[in-house]
């Protein structure tokens, strides 16, 4: 026993303490924020609010902004400096920061001032995007993040949603606008009261724009009627709603039937073809009724209407028959102070995940919806509907980010 008890021991001895691999904390990263004055005159949001940018600032992130930039959305540079921003004069100055966080695609006077390896986080506006636009960001060897690729953790697209949600309310109100004779209409209450026959609204797509057309139509106790080239979509609708409505597929009979007595229509479908294409034609347009109004959310994207021109400065384009169609694009900057408080919620937690992450690299190989919505990464394209639409070279960026 003493034997095996010396055994022991001289055991005991001999235990070396070996190193074990543990994983450390995340080195928190402080961003550099710059957000400029938009240059486009029909462009009133800004992607962060005042309260975004004391969040960020209690966080230890710096946040530049360019004199005036939130004054469209009634943000004033007081507002901003008293949570926390350095208000800049010039333009130049924002875009010493890290990270450059607008609402519409940098101009080519903004792509001049960018530098390789920054951040930019805007709209990219495909229908109307230019190849040379992108090829300018390509050479400037930046990083890019376009709000309508971007996904959630459900796999949504947030920023598309919340202005979708924000088109669909306001293009009832467009609707009711134009309908009174404030604005030279015929003089019909969109809804009606008890003895009167109620407003009839058409609503054409099922998607997110559609269903807050169609909640605030009915809230205003109108006969509203759906189409949709998808029967999934109308019934996840009615859903949604909570009640049975006229839903349809977009057949050209029924539809033009709907047409015909409709007193405001609103297109809201989306798609992402190529070439440009519209679902209703002028000739049904034109056995619309006298003084009916028409609003296409869908402008932006190529329109759901056979139409002449897009308005312009705001106004609708009236045609011979009395039909207000308004095709004004970007809708959601009629409520600029609204619509800005959405994308800062989106965007401000958005920035402090990234920060946590230890920067953007980082950030997108652990979150595939920032990774979804990254067009530009280290210079190179990775999104493939952008390189199929302009005809240019693209790479998988899931092959990149192994590489690097």
């Amino acid at each position: 026993m003493e034997g095996r008890a010396s055994y022991f021991a001289i055991r005991r001895t001999q235990l070396i303490p070996r190193e074990e691999t543990l994983e450390t904390g995340r080195r928190q990263r402080s961003l550099s924020i710059g957000i400029p004055k938009d240059p486009l005159p029909s462009e009133n949001r800004i992607a962060l609010t005042p309260q975004g940018v004391e969040l960020l600032r209690a966080n230890g992130h710096k946040v530049l902004i360019e004199k005036g930039a939130g004054e469209r959305a009634n943000y004033f540079d007081r507002d901003f400096s008293e949570a926390g921003a350095t208000i800049v004069p010039s333009l130049r100055e924002v875009y010493q920061s890290d990270i450059i966080l607008k609402i519409s695609p940098p101009a080519p006077a903004e792509v001049e001032l960018m530098s390789p390896n920054q951040l930019l986080l805007s709209f990219l506006y495909m229908p109307g995007q230019e190849r040379e636009s992108i090829s300018a960001l390509l050479n400037k060897r930046i990083n890019a993040i376009a709000y309508e690729f971007l996904k959630d953790e459900a796999g949504c697209y947030p920023v598309v949603r919340s202005m979708s949600e924000i088109e669909g309310y306001a293009a009832i109100t467009i609707a009711s606008e134009y309908l009174s004779k404030a604005h030279g209409g015929k003089g019909v209450l969109l809804g009606g009261i008890t003895g009167v026959t109620p407003a009839e609204v058409v609503i054409i797509g099922a998607g997110t724009a559609g269903e807050f057309a169609t909640r605030a139509a009915l809230g205003l106790g109108c006969q509203v009627k759906i189409f949709d080239n998808s029967y999934q979509n109308l019934k996840e609708l009615e859903r949604n709603v909570g009640q049975r409505l006229f839903t349809s597929i977009l057949h050209p009979s029924v539809l033009s039937k709907a047409l015909k007595s409709a007193d405001a229509v609103v297109a809201s479908l989306r798609y992402f073809d190529s070439e440009p294409g519209f679902f209703i034609t002028a000739d049904q347009i034109a056995k619309m009724k006298h003084g009916s109004v028409i609003v296409d959310l869908s402008v932006g994207n190529g329109g759901c209407f056979e139409q002449p021109a897009v308005a312009h400065a705001g106004q609708p384009y009236i045609n011979e028959r009395g039909v207000v169609h308004y095709s004004v694009p970007n809708i959601a900057s009629r409520v600029a102070r609204t619509a800005s408080i959405a994308l800062s919620n989106i965007f401000t937690p958005l920035l402090l995940h990234m920060a946590d992450s230890g920067g953007i690299h980082q950030l997108i190989k652990e979150d595939t919806g920032v990774s979804h919505g990254t067009y530009i990464y280290k210079g190179i394209l990775t999104n493939s509907y952008v390189g199929n639409h302009l005809n240019l070279p693209f790479k998988d960026i899931g092959l990149l980010l192994a590489a690097f």
